[in-house]
């Protein structure tokens, strides 16, 4: 059922009770009634708007003088750490079932030495498809083998599978995900220098389905420095697709 909520001046949502219990009814919700247009869950976003849409959701509470909207979404980094899961300003994006294709396009000139940026494969058991800078050079890799245990504590930070030398100051980096339910599932990652042609990188990464982190894998975006802040990438696009 569909319940009416207010949020008091701290931010908290509560629920809308009649005599401290569920109502046996609700007023319509003030929203157009059917048919109405919607926007479609596949389609590429420019991050053009003022706005993030509410498809999107941070990882973490956002460092909120680390991001901006112009011209893309450009995010800066927000965390010294080689940890995923403790970088702030991770961008996440539900992955539309039961097979989809999510592709970022990277503007990556705005990289120092240290920084990682990329997309994940995000859940207690992770892996992702990154630009790595260092010694003033470029490379994209595919990590995998990030783990959290029960308590929300990194047990892995990952390792390395693939890389391949990075020219060029923009990278498209693309996830693609089967959620069909069962076990064995695979992530797939690969990279292109043109948007056109791409080449697979790794191994499939084979996905965790225990109950224990039940809200399921996302897209995540994110940059985090291993060694000084100061570094920024553009995520130009993000497009999702489905078969």
């Amino acid at each position: 059922m569909l319940a009416p909520v207010t949020w008091s001046s701290d931010g908290w949502p509560s629920v809308q009770f009649v005599n401290n219990a569920w109502a046996a009814s609700y007023p319509y919700p003030n929203v157009p009634r059917p048919p109405r247009a919607m926007k479609p869950l596949t389609g590429t976003d420019t991050f053009s708007g003022s706005a993030l849409g509410p498809e999107w959701e941070w990882n973490h509470n956002p460092d909120n003088t680390k991001w901006t909207l112009d011209g893309g979404l450009k995010l800066e980094t927000a965390t010294v750490t080689s940890d995923l899961y403790s970088a702030r300003n991770t961008l996440t994006h539900r992955i539309l079932g039961p097979q989809s294709t999510g592709t970022i396009e990277l503007d990556v000139s705005g990289m120092k030495d240290g920084d990682s940026a990329g997309l994940a494969l995000l859940r207690a058991a992770s892996a992702y498809v990154a630009v790595e800078k260092s010694g003033g050079s470029l490379k994209v890799v595919m990590v995998d083998g990030l783990s959290m245990d029960g308590n929300w504590n990194t047990t892995s930070t990952g390792k390395a599978e693939a890389s391949a030398p990075l020219s060029g100051s923009t990278i498209w980096l693309r996830l693609a995900a089967d959620i069909t339910p069962g076990s064995g599932k695979l992530g797939k990652f690969s990279y292109s220098t043109d948007g056109t042609t791409f080449s697979s990188l790794g191994p499939a990464y084979a996905m965790d389905n225990a109950w224990q982190f039940f809200m399921g894998y996302r897209y995540g975006i994110f940059n985090f420095a291993t060694s000084a802040l100061g570094g920024s990438v553009l995520v130009k696009s993000f497009d999702l697709t489905a078969p």
